[in-house]
């Protein structure tokens, strides 16, 4: 999942980073209003980590005109400020949730999940798609406990599409989430092809994948 960090504590941004990268994120960083507001105009984010003292506006601020302009990302308030006002104002606005400085990653990660869960309709448990168990905890793919041995990229687009079940998604939707935001002139809609092919083949060779579907001229979808 993509996720913009909005700190201007760069110690404390490049921590987030390392840590949520080991976790599986994409992740970009912002050090100014300015510069979040450009970046979640142009690119599509599941998760914006957004500290509220930044050094040219509020953070609530961003917030508000976000979802004036209709995006969803889900985002999470991270500030020292303590204030009940602020968190209120923050969750009527369109927070998901809120985390007070000073934090352990690991709460960080947990409420992230959580929040995952609870918008993007992330399963906590395991799923059955056709013939197979997706696992999502454990991140495999098995058929009668015999596992599908997919790469974490192949791993990353099945789940994708899987939680965005029944939903057409782009293949540019697909690239962007799964290998991070790209430049229009670097975008190759081969690539996300390619790699639905190899999930299929391996699939396939297990069982079945009718409900793996291909949508012309748009991308894929996971119907069932």
């Amino acid at each position: 999942m993509n996720v913009l960090i909005v700190e201007d504590e760069k110690s404390l941004s490049d921590e987030i980073v390392v840590f949520l990268k080991s976790e599986g994120y994409l992740c970009e960083q912002a050090f100014t209003g300015a510069d979040a507001s450009e970046k979640i105009a142009i690119n599509l984010y599941d998760f914006v980590l957004l500290d509220l003292g930044l050094p040219d506006c509020d953070g609530l601020d961003i917030i508000n005109n976000d979802r004036a302009w209709g995006s969803e990302p889900a985002f999470i308030i991270i500030t020292a400020r303590g204030e009940v006002q602020d968190k209120v104002k923050g969750l009527d606005l369109g927070a998901d949730d809120y985390i007070a400085k000073p934090f352990a990653l690991t709460e960080l990660a947990a409420r992230m999940q959580a929040v995952g869960r609870r918008k993007f309709k992330i399963p906590g448990q395991d799923m059955n798609v056709g013939e197979f168990v997706i696992e999502f905890q454990s991140r495999k793919v098995t058929h009668n406990d015999n596992e599908v041995l997919l790469t974490r990229k192949e791993f990353d687009l099945l789940n994708y599409l899987v939680i965005n079940r029944n939903k057409v998604l782009t293949r540019q939707q697909l690239y962007e989430h799964i290998w991070g935001n790209i430049l229009e002139d670097q975008y190759d809609s081969n690539f996300i092809d390619v790699h639905i092919k190899n999930v299929r083949r391996k699939l396939n060779e297990f069982a079945s994948t009718p409900w793996l579907e291909t949508v012309r001229g748009i991308g894929y979808r996971v119907s069932f």
